[in-house]
């Protein structure tokens, strides 16, 4: 099964835009939505009564450009980012001393979502993947009962021993706690034709999530073309939804 997600709905106005003209093209099957930021709430009204998924896009590490985040959200926003981005390394490691930050963060931006969406979120990610951050992980925000996107997929040789290693650990820790699908690509860079076939490929016998940016224009132009119309339409198509229901079995 392919699950093909949007990220960044909602953060302006051309990624809500070019999302939603995906979505109506057939080219995505769900969108993650990322709350106080520029075009946040034009994005929830623009999606309102739309058949598709919307998940969670948590943001830990951008600034919050929405003209409605408060003083207090911004400024534990700044300390959490200014961790998270100080060294590559920061996020394999709890902070307790941020404890306070992460959780008016992660709460704040979680009932936003709510707000917007008059809904709870199909699923949850994160920008930069930091909803994988260890003080996310540890301090057990995210709901064991609503799919979450694992760490990206990496074959032996792609990336160094440690950071195969790291991952493939987290994703063993996600795979017993929650729900989530069994690999997790990019469509980036859709220059590797190659590796782009043998992700739809692989979807025959897995479940596959590939996460896309329709606001980058050579994302865009890559998924309206009529290569990739005829590669996914070649794949079984799922969604978060089915992804649950499978789990329960």
């Amino acid at each position: 099964m392919l699950i093909i997600t949007a990220d960044d709905f909602g953060i302006d106005k051309q990624a809500t835009d070019s999302i939603l003209f995906s979505y109506k093209t057939g080219r995505i099957t769900s969108i993650s939505a990322m709350v106080f930021m520029q075009d946040s709430v034009r994005a929830a009204e623009m999606a309102s009564g739309l058949d598709v998924e919307i998940g969670f896009h948590l943001n830990l590490t951008l600034p919050l450009s929405g003209s409605n985040a408060n003083s207090k959200l911004l400024e534990h926003q700044h300390v959490v980012a200014s961790f998270l981005l100080s060294s590559k390394f920061t996020q394999i490691i709890y902070n307790p001393l941020l404890r306070k930050s992460f959780d008016f963060v992660f709460k704040t931006q979680e009932e936003e979502f709510h707000r917007l969406y008059k809904s709870a979120p199909a699923f949850y990610n994160g920008h930069h993947h930091m909803h994988l951050c260890a003080n996310i992980i540890f301090g057990k925000y995210l709901p064991r009962e609503i799919p979450i996107r694992r760490t990206f997929t990496f074959g032996w040789g792609e990336k160094d021993p440690f950071n195969i290693i790291y991952r493939r650990l987290l994703d063993h820790y996600i795979s017993r706690r929650y729900i989530s699908s069994d690999a997790f690509y990019s469509l980036a860079p859709v220059e590797e034709l190659e590796k782009i076939n043998k992700i739809i490929s692989l979807s025959e016998i897995k479940n596959i999530e590939l996460m896309v940016h329709p606001n980058r224009k050579e994302e865009f132009q890559f998924l309206q073309s009529d290569y990739f119309s005829k590669l996914i339409r070649s794949a079984e198509i799922g969604s978060f939804a089915s992804l649950k229901a499978s789990s329960k079995k």
